[in-house]
């Protein structure tokens, strides 16, 4: 099984930068899709980024223009850089893989806390 490990997060203030990792380990070949989720209390986790193997890309429009998702196949490893930071952006960031293309999610990360303050 693919293991994941976030890192990156940390406690900012509104406009600030933050890039986010997410290094996979466990198995040869890259991941065929890896996504980014956060979790904010209280509220539903939600869907922030995805990335296939291929380099297609999906941002959710509530990130859109501010954030961009990236990935490094040699190192198996996506990015998720975050521009432009608002306090709602407040959340626990979480790396999640689809291994081998079969559509259902197989691995997640711990996650990593992102705070943004006003």
């Amino acid at each position: 099984q693919v293991q994941l490990v976030e890192s990156g997060g940390g406690l900012v203030q509104a406009g600030d930068s933050l890039i986010l990792s997410c290094a996979a380990s466990g198995r040869t070949f890259p991941p065929y899709e890896m996504q980014w989720y956060r979790q904010a209390p209280g509220m539903r986790r939600e869907l922030v980024a995805s990335i296939s193997s291929g380099g297609i890309t999906y941002v959710a429009d509530s990130v859109k223009g501010r954030f961009a998702i990236s990935r490094e196949n040699a190192k198996n490893t996506a990015y998720l850089q975050m521009n432009a930071l608002k306090p709602e952006d407040t959340a626990v960031y979480y790396c999640a893989v689809d291994s081998d293309g079969t559509g259902s999610l197989d691995s997640w990360g711990r996650g990593t806390q992102v705070t943004v303050s006003s």
